[in-house]
């Protein structure tokens, strides 16, 4: 299977360990080699050398919310890119808001300062703007780098540079230690600049692996959030719980998904109902008439980046693989331990989808029966962990 992603022909590069990776008519080469003090890492299981010891003489800092206690492939990008521009004279401090349970020198952090109180369910701005410019006061960093999304960070990007009158790039698809650009002109120019004190990443402008690690050293940061908490009108309504099946595919954060290996429809149903999963289809399923037309997944359907996809029944062609190809988890359940999904998935069941799903629905109603939950929805690491069991 061609594993290459598609990408922009006028996209200028993207930041790698190797360089920059340069589009031009159809062909990837290296252009304007990037030089870094440790050797490319070999493959397999071998540790990765430091990027640097040396003391540090400055400070880039990285600051993004975390989503079930990891950061997520933009945020992760950021990170990278700031690992990758630095010298061996820049320490990089990773700011994570919320809980972070991952290993934060594998991303390239050499610092890392974890902010509990604040997750992406709750919406505070003003404190998390408090708790960031606290952050930048105490490290005096030279720039700070934001993820440019819509989950919080692009947000909290735009309020600081505007409350610290600081010069700000947003959008930013292209990123060396010397300057940034964005698209202009309907996306047919480049825009460049020097490097900003704040740099707001777009998705994919770094490759997130790295031939190196930091000292990832967690640093104990108090962060009195009362002393400077912001009196403002701003209140926190809370989050309103919708029925998954109300939400488009292409916004869901968990999918179940059926293929022609599923016979029973409505247990299928009954399944993503409990476990308050999107539902799904493949191409197939839905030419079958078993689903309608807006569940279709794939390259002539719809393109999906849940959390959490699990297939059932789908053998994975192509097409179905391509629009499932930014998924962050991939569960296949699937009789045939060759089929093309399995190459995709985190984790194969080998097992009859059918079966399969009965016996799910009977596990939650076990467990719900036994915990007296009611009707609380499992979230996306329990039915991982139900599956595995």
């Amino acid at each position: 299977m061609n594993t290459l992603k598609r990408m922009d022909p006028r996209r200028p590069f993207t930041v790698t360990a190797q360089g920059l990776k340069r589009i031009t008519l159809g062909a990837t080469g290296v252009a304007g080699a990037m030089e870094f003090n440790v050797p490319l890492a070999a493959h397999g299981e071998q540790p990765k050398p430091r990027r640097t010891t040396a003391v540090p003489q400055r400070v880039l800092l990285v600051a993004a919310h975390a989503d079930r206690g990891a950061l997520d492939d933009h945020a992760r990008q950021t990170l990278a890119g700031a690992a990758l521009i630095a010298d061996a004279n820049t320490e990089v401090v990773l700011l994570v808001f919320g809980e972070f349970t991952h290993d934060a020198a594998a991303l390239g952090a050499d610092k890392l300062i974890v902010l509990p109180m604040f997750e992406r369910r709750t919406f505070a701005p003003l404190d998390e703007l408090n708790a960031l410019a606290a952050c930048v006061a105490a490290y005096a960093p030279a720039h700070v780098f934001l993820p440019d999304n819509a989950t919080g960070d692009g947000d909290l990007g735009r309020r600081y540079a505007a409350a610290a009158n600081a010069s700000v790039a947003t959008h930013v698809v292209e990123i060396d230690a010397a300057h940034v650009a964005v698209y202009i002109r309907a996306n047919t120019a480049l825009a460049a600049r020097p490097l900003p004190d704040v740099v707001l990443l777009a998705p994919d402008a770094v490759e997130a692996k790295l031939p190196f690690s930091g000292a990832g050293e967690r640093v104990v940061w108090r962060f009195d959030g009362d002393a400077v908490a912001s009196k403002s009108a701003v209140r926190d309504l809370g989050v309103d719980e919708i029925d998954a099946a109300q939400l488009a595919l292409e916004e869901a954060d968990f999918i179940v998904s059926a293929g022609n290996g599923v016979s029973d429809v409505p247990a299928f149903e009954r399944l993503a109902a409990t476990l308050g999963a999107a539902i799904g289809a493949s191409r197939v399923a839905v030419d079958d008439g078993k689903f309608t037309r807006d569940k279709q997944i794939g390259a002539t359907g719809k393109t999906v980046e849940a959390s959490v996809y699990i297939a059932f029944g789908i053998s994975g062609a192509v097409q179905h693989l391509q629009g499932i190809k930014d998924c962050r988890h991939v569960i296949a359940v699937n009789l045939d331990a060759s089929a093309p999904i399995a190459k995709r998935a985190n984790l194969t069941v080998i097992a009859d989808a059918r079966e399969t799903i009965a016996a799910l629905n009977e596990a939650v109603a076990a467990a719900r029966s036994a915990r007296g939950t009611g009707a609380a929805l499992l979230n996306s690491t329990a039915v991982a962990e139900g599956v595995l069991a």
